[in-house]
This record gives structure tokens, sequence and C-alpha cells, in this order.
């Protein structure tokens, strides 16, 4: 099959997608109405979420590139394009650097723009030659200057709980952000990008006319792929997929669903697919974890290091007010700003009359790459062990033989160390009840490249669902309690009601795990009819 669509999957530039004919949604109508009610704005999202190509967008429309936008929305919004001075500062190349070297490198940045309007040698911060450089541009063009300011908190992210040299990054940084306040006068417009809030640096603290539009409902759909452009402009890209992959549009629709959808920024926004992910899949016709292929995680785990009492899988459900996700990170007393801000936490839903927003992991591929990179931190296990209990207990469950699977899990968890947890920790009845259902969460949610599965939460309602072609099997697991009311709470809780009319053979099963002995003690598994399938006590 000849290649019908080439998608941008390598680059963020706009002027390459426009030129080279890439698949592009076009957003410029959003573009066009906030330049035109803004002068300084902010939007935070996720990494790898196209903020990168919403930056190199505004700067070509401000350069007054026409010719880039014919066909686009735009075209029957701008009559002048009128060209502008743009300083674009890419600050993701200040990353994991020392502040000499991001000095460095905001100088070198700096220097770029002095070639084409000049410098003075008497201005050598770089706040100094910043100011400068805006007082030329304007002058010199007669226009006043557009500043993009895109991911301006990579140089600080890795220095969250450094503080020593977070405080000497922020004061570099600050100096050159002041430069934004105090020479309003000689800008038109500017843009900052980011993913976190910092309370104490200059950007928010100081720069007060500054508009955060990141939970507008207006622009939920600024960054990402929307499920309503996927359903029309991308429509035809979806067809193909299909064809590719060897399924019907309805059925690319729901898979692709399931994989990457499952965005939401604000009360009312907008059902957000990540772009990275969507693009990448509907390019290569196949399903892969390419956000976390990129090496999101890294930065995560050496943060969540920092809070011992709190585990991230923790959060996949949690109700909390805006006060707890929507804050500077660096303010925190729990991962839930980081997690959210970074993108793999999501708004779910917001409650009214409480005032409360429930957040979860957005969509399968988040939920599997948060399991898999956290997997260790829990049960210290190595790789090749837990896939090969994965492809065990999945080959069991797809043959129809959930016995057979739980035996595997029971042998794996027998190789745990008998030290995993502190002695300490280990007497306390909801720490063991919370690390049993963890590890369930973690060996179920890994299934999920071989198996559907469905993992509620880890605390309070640790029901697991496992979906095959030929059957679902409801799985309920209780620690240091009977398999009775493991199976009295599936019922209760009407876990079975869902799949009712679904046509597939419907499982239960109960499972208990003793504290004592640190493993699978007695399992019951039934009919939907509660008529028992197979049973296993062990002493």
């Amino acid at each position: 099959m000849s290649e019908r669509f080439i998608y941008p999957v390598d680059t963020d530039q706009f002027k390459d997608i426009r030129e080279q004919k890439l698949v592009y949604v076009d957003k410029t109508d959003m573009v066009y109405d906030i330049v035109s009610k803004y002068r300084y704005v902010f939007l935070a999202r996720p990494r790898r979420f196209g903020k990168s190509l919403l930056c190199n967008t505004i700067d070509s429309y401000f350069q007054g590139r026409k010719g880039l936008f014919e066909g686009l929305k735009i075209m029957d919004l701008e009559h002048e394009w009128k060209t502008y001075p743009v300083l674009h500062f890419v600050m993701s190349g200040l990353k994991n650097l020392s502040v000499a070297e991001a000095k460095g490198i905001l100088e070198n940045f700096i220097s770029d723009y002095e070639a084409l309007y000049g410098s003075n040698p008497r201005q050598i911060t770089p706040g100094a030659r910043f100011r400068g450089l805006i007082h030329r541009a304007h002058a010199r063009t007669g226009e006043k200057v557009v500043v993009i300011l895109d991911e301006y908190d990579a140089a600080i992210m890795r220095l969250l709980h450094e503080p020593e040299e977070r405080d000497a990054m922020r004061t570099m940084l600050r100096e050159f952000y002041q430069v934004l306040k105090d020479e309003g006068e000689h800008l038109r417009f500017t843009f900052i990008t980011g993913v976190t809030k910092f309370s104490q640096l200059s950007i928010f603290s100081e720069l007060n006319n500054l508009y955060n539009i990141s939970m507008l409902p207006e622009y939920s759909g600024l960054c990402g792929i929307t499920r309503t452009e996927l359903e029309t402009v991308l429509r035809p890209c979806v067809e193909d997929f299909a064809e590719k992959y060897g399924c019907t549009a309805d059925e690319a629709y729901s898979l692709l669903t399931q994989q990457y959808d499952g965005y939401h920024f604000c009360e009312d926004g907008q059902d957000v697919f990540s772009p990275l992910s969507l693009l990448k899949s509907l390019s290569s016709g196949k399903f892969g974890q390419y956000w976390f292929e990129s090496g999101t995680t890294t930065s995560l785990l050496e943060h969540l290091k920092y809070y011992p009492k709190f585990n991230a899988l923790s959060y996949d459900g949690v109700e909390v007010m805006e006060s707890q996700f929507n804050i500077p990170i660096e303010d925190a007393r729990t991962p839930i700003p980081l997690l959210y801000q970074s993108g793999y936490l999501t708004i779910d839903r917001y409650d009214r009359e409480m005032h409360t927003w429930w957040l979860h992991f957005p969509n399968k591929e988040v939920r599997i790459g948060m399991v898999e990179g956290l997997a260790y931190t829990v049960v210290h296990s190595n790789e090749m062990d837990e896939s090969a209990l994965c492809m065990a207990m999945s080959r069991a469950f797809r043959q129809g033989d959930p016995a057979t699977a739980l035996l595997n899990l029971r042998a794996y968890i027998g190789g745990i160390p008998y030290d995993i947890m502190p002695k300490e920790e280990w007497e306390s009845k909801k720490s063991r009840e919370w690390f049993y259902k963890m590890l369930f969460y973690i060996i179920f949610n890994t299934m999920n490249s071989l198996v559907d599965t469905e993992c509620k939460g880890i605390l309070g309602r640790s029901d697991v669902v496992v979906q095959t072609p030929k059957d679902i099997y409801v799985i309920e697991l209780k620690v240091d309690d009977t398999v009775d009311k493991a199976l009295k709470q599936i019922d209760d809780q009407g876990y079975m009601v869902k799949w009712s009319a679904d046509g597939r053979n419907v499982v239960k099963c109960g499972v208990r795990i003793s504290s004592r002995t640190r493993n699978i003690m007695h399992w019951r598994i039934t009919d939907s009819a509660g008529k028992v399938i197979s049973e296993k006590k062990f002493k």
C-alpha cells in the first residue's frame, strides 16, 4: 500500500510541516483569537504535547509569512499580515545544565539576535542584553517586539529538590524574565509555555499581568488532537491506519481512544489525544508506548523519590480540590501537582456541589507506562521475571484457565524478598493491604499489552477485570479476609452488571492473601450464577 499520509513525527517546525505538506491539524483560528485578545499569555501543557509547534506557528504568523498559512482558518480572519521582530527562545536547551552552562547557552541565544539587531558592549548580563535587544529591535524595525519563551521551566525542573542550585538558577533567570515586565511599551505580544508552575520564579511573582489560558475551555484543544478533529479532519488517516492494522475504522477509533485519548484540561474542556503518540501510531500502523519511549519517566521517578510516603499509582481516581493539583509544584506536599501538570494525571470530572475534581490516568498508554516505570520500586522485580509472569498469566486467561494464571501469580509472589517492607510498616494492616493491592495493580496493568485489563483503583476498590475474546474475569482481592467476602463484594457492588449483555462468558474470582504467609492462600472461581468452577486452598 502506498503512503497516503506523511506525519510530522520527527519535527515541530511549522514551516517544514507546511512546505512538505505533512499532516497538520489547523489550530490557527485559536492562534488568531489569542493574539488579538491578549498581550501576555502563559500556557501549561505536558511535555511532547505540541507546545513547540504552537510556538513556531505563532512565530511564523508574527513574521508575516502569509504563504505558510494558505488554506488555513486564519486566512479568513487576518487581512493585514504585518511583520514584527520576533525573539524566540527555546528554553529546553538549558535543561540538565549547571547554572554557568545554562547562562552560556542563554547568552548564545541572545548573540544570535544581536547579529540581527546590534549589541552594546556595556550590556553584560543576560537580562541587560535582552533589554537592549528589545529596544534596538523596536527602534530598527519600527514595530513592537514579539517574545516567545518555549518551555520556560526546563532549566529548573531538574533542580526542584536541590535548593542551592535551584535558587542560583532562579536568580539568573529572574534577571532575564524581569525584562518582560519592565519593557511593556516595546512589546507587541509575549507567549510563554511550560509544564509546571514555580511560585517564586519571577515570571509568576512579578509578571502579574501574565494571563494563564491553561484551564480555559475555549483553548482546551489548542495543543494535542481533539476527539472531534480525529473524527472529522483526520478520519481519512484513521481509515488508513485501520487498513494497515487490519481492522475496521470503528475498531480503530475504539483502540486509539483506549490507548491515547483521555486528556482534559478544564471542567468543560474538549477530549484530547496525546499528539505524539497518536501521530506515531497512525504513521506506523502499530500501537506503542511512544510517550514513554521519549524518556518521559526519568525525571518523574527522580522527583517521586522525595515523596516516600506516597505512591503515584495511588492517585488514579483521586478526588481533590483545585488547590491540591493546580499549584506551584515546589509548594506541594504530595506528588499530585507534579503528576497532573506533567500529564500523568488528568481531569476526569468536576463535582460542582463539592467544588472538587477527580483525577485519573488519562489512558492505557500512561497507565501501563507508569506501572512499568514504578514496578521495581514496589516489588524490586527482575524485568525478565515480570515479563515471563505476565505472558504466562495472559496465556492462561486466554485459554480459559484462570486457576493456572493464579498459580503463576502465587509462584511469583513467593519469590518476592521477605524484607520488601520495613518490619514496622508490615505490622500495620493498612500497609499490608496497600502492598498487595499495589502488587495486583502492577501485575494486571502490565498485562495490558497482552490482554485487556481494567483496574479500578488500589485503595478501597481493588477489583480487576480481565477481558479475552471469549471470557471476562472479574477478580476481587482480600487481604486477611475471606473469599466469601470477596465474591460477595463483587455481587454487592454490581461489578458484573456492566458485562451482563456482553455475550462473553463471565467468571468471578475471589482471592484471599494471608499477610502471615505473605501469599495467596485461597481462591474460588465461579460462573456468573455462583456455581464453583475451581477452588484451591493452601496450607
